[in-house]
């Protein structure tokens, strides 16, 4: 198998995903699930995921798909497509796999893996995390990663004139 193949088999969709949680809750595997748009991936966006993976055995990152990041970032955005987004999150060797979501949140996917463990970056604040309440129901656990200041996707395409 190509290593392109192995990161593209790292790309799921729900139904794949379902029979992947069977296995590794079967295995025990703490499970941690972060999401984002994840546009042009940056210190911040690595910072996070190291950190959501420090936390779990098996990490899940949720992907706003291109119409959704466009309902919520503009008709500008996304500057890269879902499938180079998820291509490149799923090559990180700590994220074992991507799922990408047309919703404005994750919180149906979120109710899908019933993640022990629900990480988001610095600029939320708990009560606000979508998906805290079925994390927290379940007796899981919802983190909070410091905010990196100076990294952030807008800053970043800003910069660039874009």
């Amino acid at each position: 198998m190509s290593v392109l193949t192995q990161i593209e088999s790292k790309i799921l969709t729900p139904e794949q995903l379902r029979f992947k949680l069977h296995y590794w809750r079967f295995k025990d595997q703490k499970i941690g699930f972060t999401n984002g748009c994840f546009d042009l991936l940056h210190l911040g966006h690595i910072y996070t995921l190291t950190q959501s993976a420090q936390h779990c055995h098996v990490l899940i990152v949720g992907l706003n798909s291109d119409e959704s990041v466009k309902r919520l970032k503009g008709h500008t955005r996304p500057a890269q497509s879902q499938q180079t987004r998820a291509l490149v999150l799923a090559s990180l060797s700590y994220v074992s796999a991507v799922v990408i979501f047309d919703e404005d949140t994750p919180y149906h996917l979120i109710e899908l893996i019933q993640p022990d463990v629900l990480v988001k970056g610095g600029d939320y604040e708990k009560a606000n995390i979508v998906g805290a309440d079925i994390v927290e129901k379940n007796g899981g656990t919802v983190m909070v990663v410091p905010y990196l200041q100076g990294y952030s996707t807008t800053e970043l395409l800003t910069k660039m004139g874009n």
